[in-house]
Parts: structure tokens; sequence; C-alpha cells
């Protein structure tokens, strides 16, 4: 097992550092309600007792924890500036959740595509306070850290650009905003902890959907055309934490994507090690046998959960039948959320973006030591419920 030498990066990785930056950026000193600080020094202690980070890896998180905790000085000086933001009506209509390479990527940007419905995009979830001296309006700068960002992990992991369609302008996941409050999945997606992972699974993640519910308000009052619109939400964090999305926005429909695991865990276990390699130095076959385990965890976790939350919440989306018709499935979920469906617009948005645009992902199995028959046995249940 490789080990990372302690660094400037490394010594530097502390809570109160990290806060100090934050507040030297952004020039603020108020977070709000410091609730995050709890989650915050667990993922730190992670950080260093298992993420073998690289000196350019701890750089790159830190990055990450000192943007997320600049937009809450900034958003939180905005509100005060501007108070009304709170008055900001906010209607998720949808929530999608699934296991992760269920095709819920491009299911979500097509629903969202649909007139009337919105979503949060790839930059806003980067950075989601505009930028000091922004023009309203005129994200420029931040579209263009976000496509920075997107350079840098390509030229670092250049499979990723066939695994997950990286655009700055396009809808993506809550979950990269809910991990820069350290919880959600997105922790463990981009840094090995699975003591930390561990932990969330028992930690009262509920304020962070509270917060994120300020944060759509606060998107929505930077961008008035969205004013009257649905919003579409997505994230494999909404799977293992299904009864948080679903307390949080209990008008929404859930929307879960499905396809077989034995797709599913290798792509998915590929995605990581292609995640981790940014960072870190955390073997492939490692990389396996967690993510393996890991997901049918979130699964158990869903299935207990969907019971508790009520059938009537749910519509279930195949990924066959999205490959076959996509359009006609989108329509589907739209007419349950109330939104008239324009077969126009949904096809003119599967036109750009069919999945033969983009290299074949190759994920075989035997490279991350995940063995087949331990996954189909690990989830006959849900095969037999969803997928038969």
């Amino acid at each position: 097992m490789a080990t990372i030498a302690p660094t400037d990066e490394a010594a530097s990785f502390t809570c109160d550092a990290l806060l100090d930056a934050a507040r030297q950026r952004a020039g603020l000193d108020d977070f709000g309600d410091t609730w995050f600080l709890e989650p915050m020094e667990r993922y730190v202690e992670a950080v260093h007792r298992e993420a073998r980070l690289t000196p350019a890896g701890y750089a790159a998180q830190r990055e990450v924890v000192v943007k997320g905790l600049t937009s809450r000085l900034r958003m939180m000086a905005d509100i005060r500036r501007a108070p009304e933001i709170l008055e900001e009506q906010v209607e998720v209509a949808g929530v999608i959740l699934g296991l992760p390479r269920t095709g819920s990527t491009i299911f979500h940007r097509l629903l969202a595509a649909a007139p009337g419905m919105t979503a949060i995009r790839w930059y806003e979830a980067q950075n989601f306070a505009p930028f000091p001296n922004e023009t309203p309006g005129d994200p420029r700068e931040r579209r263009a850290y976000a496509q920075a960002m997107i350079d840098g992990w390509l030229q670092l992991s250049p499979e990723l650009v066939s695994i997950h369609p990286l655009d700055p302008e396009a809808p993506d996941e809550e979950i990269l905003i809910l991990g820069q409050m350290f919880v959600s999945t997105m922790i463990e997606g981009m840094s090995f902890v699975p003591s930390f992972a561990r932990w969330l699974d028992g930690y009262d993640q509920s304020r962070g959907h509270e917060d994120l519910k300020t944060i759509l308000k606060y998107l929505q009052w930077q961008d008035p055309a969205r004013r009257g619109a649905k919003w579409i939400l997505k994230s494999p964090s909404n799977l293992p934490y299904a009864e948080l999305a679903a307390r949080a926005f209990p008008e929404a429909l859930l929307i879960m994507t499905h396809r077989d695991p034995a797709e599913v865990v290798p792509s998915y276990v590929s995605m990581e090690a292609a995640l981790y390699k940014l960072a870190a130095t955390v073997d492939d076959r490692e990389v396996g046998q967690f993510w393996s385990a890991r997901l049918a965890e979130w699964m158990a976790l869903f299935e207990q959960a969907r019971a508790r939350i009520g059938e009537h919440r749910f519509v279930d989306i195949d990924y066959r039948a999205v490959a076959r018709d996509p359009v006609g499935q989108a329509e589907r979920v739209l007419a349950r959320m109330g939104v008239a469906p324009n077969e126009a617009a949904l096809a003119e948005f599967m036109a750009g973006n069919s999945r033969e645009q983009r290299p074949t992902h190759d994920y075989a199995p035997e490279r991350f030591g995940v063995d087949m028959a331990t996954v189909r046995e690990a989830f006959a249940g849900y095969r037999a419920r969803y997928l038969s």
C-alpha cells in the first residue's frame, strides 16, 4: 500500500486553516449557522487517516472546501443585503434517484430541457454565489472556472470523458453543493474515506437539505427567468438517503432509474477509480472491493426507506426503456409532474446528446477485482423486483 509523506499542503489541511482561507478570499466572516463544522471535522480527520492524497490532491481538496465555504460567506452577505432572496418561491417537482450509472444523468438533462423546467447547472454547483463584481445575468467568470476544472480533470484522468459528460452549462447534481457542506455521498465519491462514509450513514443530514432549499432560492434570485419554472434535482446520494429528499421536498415525484447491477457496479467502480486517480494513490482493487459492497449497502438502505416513504411517491424508469424511447419515457414523467410534454423540445435535446457522441467506456470488472457472482447475489432481490 502506497503512503504519502507529510507535506506543507497536508499540514495546512485543517478546519481552522480552511475556514480562515475562505474568510480571506471572501473578505467576509459570517458563515451563518455553523452546523456543518461537525461533519467538516470528521471529514478532515478521515482525509488525514485514510484518503492517501498526493500533495496535489491536498491542494485540490483544499480548493474544493475553500470555494464552498466562500460561496456560503458570499450568500450570507447577499441575503443580508437582499432579504427578499428568502421570499423566492421554489417548486421542486421531481427528484431523480437510483444507483449511479443507470442513465440518470441523460434523463435528468432531458427532463430539464423541457419547457417550464429548470435545474442546477454544473458551474453553479461549483460556485453557487456570484463572484465579486459579477454583472447580474453574466456569470462568465464562474463558467470559466468550471471549464478550467474540467480541463484539469481530463488532463489527469482522460478516461473521464468516456464515463461522465462534463459541461459547465449542463444540469448536474445537487450532491456537488451538499458536499461543500460535508454531507452527501460526494465526500466518499471524491475521497477514499470509508470511515467517514460509515459515520455519515448515522448522521442527521437534514440541515444540509434545509440549506439546499435556501441555495435554490438564491440561484433563482440570481436568474429571475427561472421564476415559475419547476426544478428537477438528481443525485445518487438520494438513494441511500432517500428519506432526506422525500421530507425536504414533500411534493416532489421520486423518479427511480434502474439498470442491471452487473453493468452498474463495474461501471461505477471504474468511475470512482478515475476520480480517485485525480488526487490520491488508491489501488484499483481496493476501490473495487469498497464500492462493490458500498453500492449493495446503498440499495439495502433505500429498500427500507422506500417502504416507509410509500409507493405513491415513486415512478420507476428502466434504463432499457430510456434507450429505446427516451422522449416517451420523459413525457411519462413530465405528465406525472404536471408539466405539459413538448415532444419537439425533447427530441431536439436528444439529437445533440446521444451516448454515441462520447468515447466507449471500458470497465472490465477483472481490472478492479470485482466478483460478478457476488454482485449478482447481492442484488438478486433488486433485479427480481425492478428488472424482471
